[in-house]
């Protein structure tokens, strides 16, 4: 019987390569640090081996996993895929293995994951939005995790955050669809509950509305999950009064475009009869039709930044410095004049 073939290890990837452990330890952990050509000499002897690392033994001499984790709130829609795109790709740069959970818009399914993924190791946390139980803060604190909070931006707020303004960001919209001269006004939101941004999106119409003169109350709010075929019905829900909005402002373009198919379906033509709006500027509005109007959303520069940020504070470059992102309005078609 032929005995098994010993398992490689990394003094062997150093004499078959040429170079010394520790450059090899290099080349797998913090790739950026070394030249293309030992990276590639490294490389191919770990393939021709078939030397696969020792995470678990590194992690106890390191007392680090180089792994970090990200909590989202779905994975339904590509409202958070180009900002965790970008995440990975800055964390697979230096050596960082990623790891997503996703809470379902659940505040005590998030804090489960979170309480997990520490006890799996991770390094460091990327986390949406800010609102969250203090004892997770605390949680996080005592086990000495930094942990970032993306996709809004509060300087006060309990963890540093690199995101945008979300009130700001839907006042500049509101005040686009009111300068249009659109005064009956609706919002497809997401639900409030566990969800600052949504709550800080419809903040955002109602001080737009304030400033224009007009009470809160002609706002229509419908609280719906994320979804194409949700925002659908929710427009169609908001068509059937008597005096049906002239635009709508949905909470991302996954509403949206629900949205303009309902409306499509119906009969209305957009935006002759009635405008309508999102917020994210995914790909998805591009390609709609009519092309989207929307608030466009630095999503790689945002998970870019987030990933340097956490890799900076792992690396003892101290606390990590929360920085606030801009957004823009792309005028496309959906928005036109109140219908005469």
């Amino acid at each position: 019987m032929t005995a098994p073939r010993p398992t490689p290890t990394l003094h062997d990837v150093a004499k078959l390569s040429g170079y010394s452990t520790a450059t090899v330890s290099r080349c797998l952990n913090f790739p950026k640090q070394v030249s293309e050509k030992t990276r590639a000499k490294v490389m191919a002897a770990i393939a021709e081996l078939g030397y696969s690392p020792n995470f678990g033994a590194r992690a106890m001499a390191a007392q680090r996993t180089n792994t970090i984790g990200a909590i989202i709130p779905t994975m339904e829609n590509a409202i958070f895929a180009r900002g965790l795109q970008a995440f990975q790709e800055e964390l697979n740069a230096h050596g960082y293995t990623l790891l997503v959970a996703s809470s379902s818009y659940r505040g005590d399914l998030e804090e489960s994951q979170i309480r997990s993924l520490v006890a799996r190791g991770a390094d460091a946390l990327l986390l949406v939005g800010h609102q969250r139980a203090p004892e997770i803060y605390q949680f996080l604190e005592a086990q000495q995790v930094p942990a970032v909070v993306t996709w809004a931006y509060a300087p006060d707020g309990p963890r540093p955050c690199i995101g945008f303004d979300n009130r700001a960001s839907m006042r500049k919209m509101a005040e686009e669809v009111l300068r249009h001269g659109h005064r009956r006004l609706a919002m497809i939101s997401a639900a409030f509950a566990s969800n600052d941004r949504a709550v800080a999106r419809r903040d955002g119409i109602l001080q737009a509305l304030e400033a224009a003169g007009m009470a809160p109350e002609a706002l229509q709010v419908i609280e719906t999950p994320y979804g194409i075929e949700t925002g659908a019905e929710a427009f169609a829900d908001l068509m059937q009064g008597e005096a049906p909005p002239t635009a709508v402002l949905c909470g991302n373009d996954v509403l949206a475009v629900g949205a303009l198919n309902r409306a499509r379906e119906m009969g209305l033509s957009v935006p002759r009869d009635v405008s309508i709006v999102g917020f994210d500027d995914i790909e998805l509005a591009q390609v709609a039709y009519p092309a989207l109007t929307t608030v466009h959303v630095p999503h790689r520069e945002m998970g870019q930044k987030a990933a340097a940020a956490l890799i900076r504070r792992l690396g003892g470059g101290g606390e990590i410095a929360g920085e606030e992102l801009f957004t823009e309005l792309r005028l496309r078609d959906s928005l036109g004049p109140v219908p005469v």
